[in-house]
C-alpha cells in the first residue's frame, strides 16, 4: 500500500496544484481509487513540482472548493 502525500494543508494555486502536497486536483480526487502504479508515478513527480513552484511565482492560494472537487470527480468518471 502506498500512502498519500497529503499533509493536511490543502490550498490550490492558480494551476490547481495543491501547495501542501503538490498534487493536481485530479490526482487528489483519484487517489483513493488509483492503483499502485499511478500512485508511484505521482510520487515521482512531487519533488520536481515542489522545486519548480518554489522557484517561480506561486500565485494566489485558494482552498479546494466543493465546485473544483466536483469538476475533478466528473473528469475522473468520464475518463473511466
Amino acid at each position: 500500500m502506498i500512502h498519500s502525500p497529503c499533509v493536511a494543508k490543502c490550498a490550490l494555486n492558480d494551476d490547481d496544484i495543491c501547495m501542501g502536497c503538490y498534487r493536481t486536483i485530479d490526482e487528489i480526487v483519484g487517489w483513493s481509487a488509483a492503483d499502485d502504479g499511478f500512485k508511484t508515478e505521482v510520487w515521482k513527480k512531487l519533488a520536481q513540482r515542489k522545486t519548480e513552484l518554489s522557484k517561480g511565482e506561486l500565485g494566489e492560494r485558494n482552498s479546494i472548493s466543493r465546485q473544483k472537487w466536483l469538476e475533478a470527480e466528473a473528469r475522473k468518471y468520464h475518463s473511466e
